[in-house]
């Protein structure tokens, strides 16, 4: 079953697209749950870590996944400077992976933070060469504002550090970002269940990115299927519009005509 409503797409890069989760390719124990993870999240891109996937191996993970079926997102995971991030795009591109790419320039070994003016000096670059980018970033929406103004297609700020799990940790800058950006805003990073993910919804938020809390989950496919339904109903909820809240209590009855 596909919940994804075709009457509500987003667009990114000029591409429609039904599916508001993205989900990568990494930690998962074999290649048999990694494909039944993909089914299960609905998901119609999905990420690759260019420097941890062995592209000579036999049977390597591009090898396996239905080029027809998903749009592959090459990223930057584990490059720390700006120069090595570029570097491994353009291979990417020599290779014909794909001209849109998950930017992701690391600061800190130890939080995985992104490092924003390497970025920012990436970013700049990339574009320049004609590459559709898409920035991993701090939720800090002055960094977004200026990576839009460059042309990036999309922001995306974090919810919380890299495989942390510690879902959105500041709901009010995520939502700064999602009022000024005129680009798809997709929260990367963080998640760690279909709650978190429902959140970035509710915030305004066009989609998801998660790795970590799908493959590390007891049950992973379950989970995919979680986090499928959780951005479904996040997304639902923000367009319904919720009620306001109050400090006081308000009786759902009506006061009038009661029985004395």
């Amino acid at each position: 079953m596909n919940e994804n409503d075709p009457a509500d797409p987003w667009v990114l890069a000029g591409r429609p697209l039904h599916s508001r989760l993205i989900v990568g390719t990494g930690k998962y124990r074999d290649a048999a749950e990694t494909k039944a993870c993909l089914q299960a999240s609905g998901a119609e891109i999905v990420t690759v870590a260019l420097r941890r996937v062995d592209l000579q191996a036999k049977d390597n993970l591009l090898d396996w996944i239905d080029r027809d079926r998903y749009t592959l997102l090459p990223n930057t995971a584990g490059c720390y400077t700006a120069d090595e991030a570029i570097r491994t795009l353009r291979l990417a591109r020599e290779l014909g992976i794909a001209q849109m790419v998950k930017l992701e320039v690391i600061g800190d070994p130890k939080t995985l933070l992104p490092d924003n003016e390497q970025t920012l000096e990436a970013a700049r670059i990339l574009l320049d060469e004609g590459f559709v980018v898409l920035p991993y970033c701090t939720d800090d929406p002055i960094v977004c504002r200026k990576l839009e103004a460059m042309g990036c297609a999309a922001v995306m700020p974090l919810a919380a550090p890299i495989g942390s799990g510690l879902g959105i940790r500041n709901p009010h800058n995520i939502r700064l970002i999602v009022e000024q950006a005129k680009v798809p805003v997709i929260v990367d990073a963080g998640v760690g269940t279909a709650s978190d993910a429902t959140v970035a919804m509710e915030l305004g938020c066009h989609a998801v990115l998660m790795n970590t809390a799908i493959a590390h989950a007891k049950h992973p496919v379950h989970m995919a299927e979680a986090m499928r339904l959780g951005i479904v109903a996040g997304r639902k909820a923000f367009l319904a519009g919720r009620m306001p809240t109050r400090m006081y209590a308000q009786a759902s009855s009506p006061s009038h005509g009661l029985i004395e």
